[in-house]
């Protein structure tokens, strides 16, 4: 049963966190990556590292699905930890929903390379899609918790610059707020094994390196969202980072914006990563190629 599946993961994630207070960085981004190692390759997806106009990249192509169709996919992990290699089982399961192509970034990260770093990346890799042919329409953009804050920065970076946007995009239990002010760092933090308030100002204090916390491009909360398009959101109920969704909700309907939420009962952050073992982590995933399918035909 569902139930007995998340608590399953509860346990899994209490027993082995990835980050640990007092471990090195070194050892928490090897950690994350391993994860990316636990279950096997997809069958149905072909996969090629390519240079992304500067920026390191994976192509993950579904056999059989349409390559005009471009997913271009950032990472979560604080801005400090993930790669493709960590969410190589989420990357695969995405590029066989949407039947077209992933294009997963290894972008830039803090501490070496802070903030606006991870968004300068993005924005050249959605230039370089341009570049390849890739019409904007045929393009969505999608992360997970700060890829997901990186998917609606680089939106806002892209309309700002005057270049076309993409078909739609749908930002995964996105971290909005680098200042961490949402209630539900409190009201679910009992519930969250993954994201607590403490280290997620660590990581926020890495990565801004001195910058402005409410900076639109690092707090999309405090951005104009008006002109983005149609964004599908999905966040957990039991997730720290519930509120950052909320807001934004609140936020991008005020801006006009078409924007759907979709709060999952039970789920934690970025339930998707599970979803080998977890049946609402395939149905999220499934969702968000319907939503991107729907938007790019």
């Amino acid at each position: 049963m569902a139930n007995a599946q998340i608590e399953a993961i509860r346990t899994m994630l209490k027993e082995n966190p990835v980050v640990t207070e007092g471990a090195s960085l070194d050892d928490m981004r090897k950690g994350l990556d391993a994860m990316g190692n636990m279950v096997p390759r997809h069958a149905d997806v072909t996969c090629e590292v390519v240079d992304a106009g500067g920026v390191d990249a994976e192509w993950l192509t579904a056999n059989g699905g349409d390559p005009a169709r471009v997913l271009l996919y950032v990472h979560g992990g604080g801005y400090l930890l993930g790669s493709v290699q960590s969410h190589r089982v989420l990357l695969e399961r995405l590029a066989v929903a949407i039947s077209g192509r992933v294009l997963a970034l290894n972008y830039r990260m803090a501490p070496e390379h802070p903030f606006p770093a991870a968004v300068d990346d993005s924005v050249a890799a959605y230039r370089w899609l341009l570049k390849q042919g890739v019409r904007p329409e045929s393009i969505a953009v999608a992360g997970d918790s700060a890829g997901g804050g990186l998917a609606i920065a680089t939106l806002v970076a892209l309309r700002d610059a005057g270049e076309p946007l993409p078909a739609c995009a749908a930002p995964i239990s996105p971290w909005a707020d680098m200042e961490a002010t949402g209630a539900s760092m409190e009201t679910r933090a009992a519930v969250d094994p993954m994201v607590q308030k403490g280290v997620l100002l660590e990581m926020a204090k890495s990565y801004l390196a001195g910058a402005d916390a409410q900076h639109p491009l690092a707090s999309p909360l405090y951005a104009e969202l008006s002109g983005l398009p149609p964004l599908l959101i999905q966040v957990g109920d039991c997730e720290t980072l519930l509120d950052d969704t909320k807001r934004l909700e609140t936020r991008l309907k005020e801006a006009g914006v078409d924007a759907t939420v979709e709060v999952w009962d039970d789920m934690i952050h970025v339930w998707h990563l599970f979803a080998p073992m977890l049946d609402q982590g395939q149905q999220a995933i499934d969702k968000i190629g319907q939503f991107v399918k729907k938007h790019t035909a």
